[in-house]
């Protein structure tokens, strides 16, 4: 049976993205969202509340697209999970799990309060395919 890997992210992202470039000057853009999710309480029925911070990579064409993106933005990213392991400042390894995304699409702006003025929300802005090379996936 064939395996299968991939995420579906919708969050906002907790600050601007961070640009790099490899030795060969692709553009790689990393950058981390918030997702939250709610429920209320069985025991005192009141709403609890739970953030998971998740950190993005996008390369090429969705990194320069990426660098566009402020703190606040709502955004919705389609990828795959990979952990990596590297050597920090301190000489120890380190094993991180980024999100290498694939698709990326910008949802109506920064953090706003149009939810309870009723407008409208959910729009779409634009729409950031990715060039895909995994040959290109970073050490």
């Amino acid at each position: 049976m064939a395996s299968l890997n991939k995420v579906i992210l919708i969050g906002r992202l907790g600050a601007d993205p961070e640009m790099r470039y490899t030795a060969d000057g692709a553009p790689v853009a990393s950058f981390n969202i918030a997702t939250t999710e709610a429920w209320r309480d069985k025991g005192s029925g009141g709403w609890q509340e739970k953030t998971e911070w998740h950190r993005i990579v996008a390369w090429r064409n969705l990194a320069e697209r990426a660098e566009q993106l402020k703190k606040g933005n709502l955004v919705y990213i389609e990828g795959k999970i990979q952990s990596r392991e590297f050597e920090g400042r301190d000489g120890n390894k380190r094993k991180i799990v980024e999100i290498v995304a694939n698709t990326m699409k910008t949802i109506i702006g920064e953090r706003d309060d149009r939810r309870s003025s009723g407008g409208p929300r959910g729009e779409i802005e634009e729409d950031f395919p990715s060039e895909k090379d995994d040959d290109d996936v970073p050490l």
